[in-house]
């Protein structure tokens, strides 16, 4: 068996936060099962227990034990409990302030020949023919223009 790498001790005032995770039960089940995970870590507390222990008792993994351990040691107290935040979104926005300042331009412009005023999927054409973006849907176009109060008619 290896041997403890990290050894916990909390502080009360930080103890006392993981109970209230825990007994509140509002958070997460993620956040609660690293709490338990935390708190039964603790040398602190009425009965240590082993890595196995708490994996079995909490149905998890030493793996995950032995993970959140790491975090709290290196990390702290936050990032190991709290999800990590995002700092991009999974795929990136097509309408940029750019596109949509040339989608609202043309909207003002006048209309091509043989129509009476622009409509959301001529937008659209017009929009990738003019290289403004690759490829649009017209529902976007629409939201588009919804966001900004303007209206095709």
């Amino acid at each position: 068996m290896p041997s403890v790498k990290y050894l916990i001790e909390l502080p009360d005032s930080e103890r006392k936060i993981f109970t209230d995770i825990v007994i509140k039960g509002k958070s997460p089940a993620k956040k609660i099962l690293r709490a338990n995970i935390l708190l039964a870590s603790d040398r602190n507390a009425v009965r240590q227990m082993t890595v196995a222990e708490i994996a079995e008792v909490y149905h998890t993994t030493p793996t995950t034990v032995q993970t959140v351990r790491t975090e709290y040691f290196q990390k702290g107290l936050e990032s190991t409990i709290s999800r990590k935040i995002r700092e991009t979104p999974p795929v990136a926005p097509k309408v940029t302030g750019d596109v949509e300042a040339h989608i609202i331009a043309l909207c003002c412009s006048e209309p091509p020949e043989g129509y009476s005023r622009w409509t959301v999927r001529l937008l659209a054409d017009k929009s990738v023919e003019l290289g403004y973006v690759d490829s649009i849907n017209y529902s976007t176009i629409s939201r588009t223009l919804k966001k900004t109060n303007l209206s095709l008619t």
